[in-house]
């Protein structure tokens, strides 16, 4: 049985190994260059790779295809292969064939990083034997082919969860649906029944842990027959959920009760509290004890480039958020804000309607500083709210701009919400040059 395998970054060459180790004929084909790092897995174990370009001849006589989730299906060669009618698939898919291991899946359009680290951290400290895998850490299927793990703890995109069929959630972690890749997906409907994929195979053995007041999951949830026992958690303590905050107290009812003081957890803002209950109520149905648990939720030093401190120059605080690559990202940054913000916007911009921080930035922000190649539709939206902008095309301008406008006592927040490959190699390249630039003030 052949499989090919389109994109060799992380979980192509990670899919191409376990597939080798199973006795298939495996062939790579990434249009991009491939890292020096892949090539050496793929030559170490005798696959066959080629890279700049597609042959269409060894790609399309595959028995099924495992493609990367940063391939749109709107891609000429994966149209011809569903015009073949070949299977394609997710390295995620594929890897959970050959592993009977705990699965505890973690989605949702924000939080789904801090939430899987935070989780993975809990794991680790409580002494399981623990993977991490999906849209961080290391690939799944490497992982399951050469150093397997009792337990997974997997980010999963809407791009990944497209390409899963029979692949089985133990627990399920949705966070919240608000629009983001509408550049990907045909109807928002498309994207939302992606997310909701996170449900599929589940049984009355597994768990379902979502955010109760998101009017899209609450809407969806009534179209689906969920098996799984339900962990619904809100802010506030109301009827139906078993996770929440009272009176400055973290509390979880179930499966076993649980609580911790609100100032203890070492992640704040609003959206962070939503994170630590569901990465509470995880740990908590997989049976870690509760001193571990209350240990690990106040002492999770944060996700690199989410909300992170930089540093303070002149009085004024500088934080990255580079991970913000969507309106709803850099709603939670705004409004976790205490002061006077400079915002930093703008890249590829993925069919973003920015009057949902409107609001939030005519009450927070005395400065915007336009970040991208083109920044024609941040003009538009924001120029006429009476806030001074500047408009650069480099973080070496940005930067500068950002210090000749800011006064002592101000935050400069890099929350674009954007993606950052118009003008940087991703979200972490752009992130980086903030943080170098900004420490050289």
């Amino acid at each position: 049985m052949r499989i090919v395998i389109l994109g060799a970054a992380e979980s192509g060459a990670g899919a191409a190994v376990l597939a080798k180790k199973e006795g298939f004929e495996v062939y790579v084909s990434d249009l991009s260059a491939i890292k020096d790092k892949y090539k050496k897995i793929l030559d170490d174990h005798q696959i066959e790779w080629e890279e700049k370009h597609h042959t269409e001849e060894k790609i399309l006589n595959a028995d099924e295809i495992i493609k990367s989730p940063g391939i749109p299906d709107k891609a000429p060669i994966i149209k011809k292969a569903i015009e073949k009618g070949i299977h394609i698939i997710s390295e995620i898919e594929f890897a959970g064939r050959y592993t009977d291991s705990k699965m505890i899946c973690i989605t949702g359009s924000n939080g789904k990083t801090t939430t899987t680290s935070l989780i993975y951290h809990i794991f680790q400290n409580a002494g399981y034997d623990v993977g991490l895998a999906g849209n961080i850490g290391h690939s799944l299927a490497l992982q399951v082919a050469e150093s397997p793990h009792q337990y997974y703890v997997i980010e999963l995109s809407s791009f990944q969860l497209d390409n899963m069929y029979d692949f089985r959630a133990n627990i399920a972690v949705l966070l919240n649906i608000t629009p983001d890749h509408l550049d990907r997906y045909d109807t928002m409907q498309d994207y939302v029944d992606a997310k909701m994929r996170i449900l599929q195979n589940q049984t009355e053995q597994d768990a379902f842990i979502y955010w109760d007041e998101d009017p899209i999951i609450k809407r969806e949830l009534k179209k689906y027959d969920i098996k799984a026992i339900q962990y619904p958690f809100s802010q506030l303590k109301k009827n139906g959920v078993i996770g929440y905050i009272e009176e400055g107290q973290y509390v979880i009812e179930k499966p076993t009760p649980f609580n911790m003081e609100q100032e203890e957890l070492s992640l704040t803002g609003r959206h962070n509290i939503y994170n630590s209950l569901a990465a509470g109520i995880a740990s908590n149905i997989a049976g870690i004890k509760k001193d571990v648990i209350r240990k690990c939720l106040s002492d999770f030093p944060g996700v690199e480039h989410r909300l992170e401190k930089v540093t303070r120059v002149g009085g004024v605080e500088y934080i990255n958020d580079s991970k913000a690559t969507n309106v709803d990202a850099c709603w939670y940054a705004l409004e976790s804000m205490k002061g006077n913000t400079i915002l930093i916007l703008g890249g590829l911009d993925k069919g973003n309607d920015y009057n949902e921080i409107k609001d939030l930035v005519l009450q927070k922000c005395v400065g915007l500083v336009y970040l991208g190649a083109d920044n024609t539709k941040l003009h538009d939206f924001f120029d006429n709210l009476g806030i001074p902008v500047r408009d650069t095309h480099s973080m070496k301008d940005c930067v500068e701009a950002c210090y000749e406008m800011a006064k002592p006592g101000d935050t400069v927040l890099l929350s674009p919400c954007c993606a950052s490959f118009d003008l940087f190699k991703n979200m972490e390249d752009r992130g980086e040059q903030f943080k170098t630039l900004v420490r050289n003030l």
